[in-house]
């Protein structure tokens, strides 16, 4: 299958990437670098062994790996996109993704996450490409009522990254009503964490991380001074916030499942699934096993709860494993190895 990976130089979608090279997809990239670089493409490369082609040949064949810098809210190149390199399917990553971010800056995230998807879905449509896997997140369950979480709990957002992804959900789902051809995958993750083994790609924030692994990570190598905890008065174990960390590596490999279940199952399909672990870790546990894994003290303290956070966050994903055969292989020690491996490495 011919595969765009819109947001495919990010850090989720960089290790897709290197899964869907490996299964013999073809890989179409379109980045528009505001939070990633051409360093991790060129790193896939490397991982893969497949030569990273940049921009379109004279002819327009599609070689097994491209990239070309568009941003998606850019019809015109969408349309080109499509049409040069004759997509069969879409892997949706491309959009801002920090929470705290987002209730500072609601507009961009809106503007990005849903202006932007629209433009790309009116593209799919008009070059009649129906088949996509959407990067949800599992902020759509809002505060959820009870953990583990299930697909069929309720929907909420408590804060404007989440509504963001419920939006585009809702367009999703609408547009299969209206045209039962559409093959949509949801997919809810929950917290990625890691870098590949090899070390030569993983999570690389622009500026001050927003999320807490990245932000460890610096804190170990001496980047940043210290850790802040937001909030050590949850209804929670210590009191810090529970979420299901899950391996990069196995959340891409999701992606692939999820993007064959849809090729097997043909025209008209919807389908909507947890990617997580199944295990909640704290914040202070997360800070304990960076410790035991990198030999090095994470300096910490406690602040004040940051607004839109919720307490405790954590999937059941036996749907995905029963319907996609889908279940994680890495587990939180070697979430932690990769990434001190990954970041020692910058």
């Amino acid at each position: 299958m011919k595969v765009l990976v819109t947001g495919g130089a990010g850090y989720i979608g960089s290790h897709t990437c290197v899964e869907l090279l490996k299964t013999g997809h073809e890989v179409i990239v379109i980045d528009n670098f505001s939070n990633s670089s051409i360093d991790s493409l060129e790193q896939v490369s490397n991982i893969v062994n497949i030569k990273l082609f940049l921009g379109s040949n004279q002819d327009g064949q599609l070689t097994s790996f491209v990239f070309e810098e568009v941003d998606i809210r850019e019809r015109a190149e969408l349309d080109r996109i499509f049409s040069i390199y004759e997509v069969d399917c879409v892997i949706h990553f491309a959009g801002l993704k920090a929470v705290g971010e987002s209730v500072e800056k609601p507009l961009n995230y809106y503007d990005n996450n849903v202006s932007g998807s629209l433009v790309l879905y009116e593209a799919m449509q008009a070059s009649n490409v129906k088949r996509i896997v959407f990067s949800s997140s599992a902020t759509v369950y809002g505060d959820p009522h009870a953990v583990p979480i299930k697909e069929s709990f309720p929907l909420s957002a408590t804060n404007p990254y989440g509504r963001s992804k419920l939006f585009n959900e809702g367009i999703l789902n609408d547009l299969h009503t209206s045209d039962s051809k559409w093959s949509i995958a949801l997919l809810r993750y929950f917290n990625p964490i890691g870098a590949h083994k090899s070390g030569l790609i993983g999570e690389s924030p622009s500026g001050v991380p927003n999320n807490l692994m990245p932000y460890i990570s610096q804190v170990a190598i001496g980047k940043l001074k210290s850790l802040s905890v937001f909030g050590d008065d949850y209804p929670t174990k210590d009191g810090t916030g529970i979420r299901d960390y899950i391996h990069v590596v196995d959340l891409a490999k999701g992606h692939v499942s999820a993007l064959d279940y849809l090729i097997g199952k043909g025209d008209g399909n919807v389908l909507t699934a947890n990617l997580g672990t199944g295990k909640g870790y704290s914040v202070l546990e997360m800070i304990n096993e960076f410790e035991k894994i990198s030999d090095v003290k994470i300096p910490y303290s406690i602040v004040g709860r940051r607004s839109g956070d919720i307490s405790e966050c954590y999937a059941d994903p036996s749907y995905a494993k029963k319907i996609l055969g889908w279940e994680v292989e890495l587990d939180l020690a070697q979430m932690c190895e990769d990434t001190w491996r990954w970041i020692k490495n910058q």
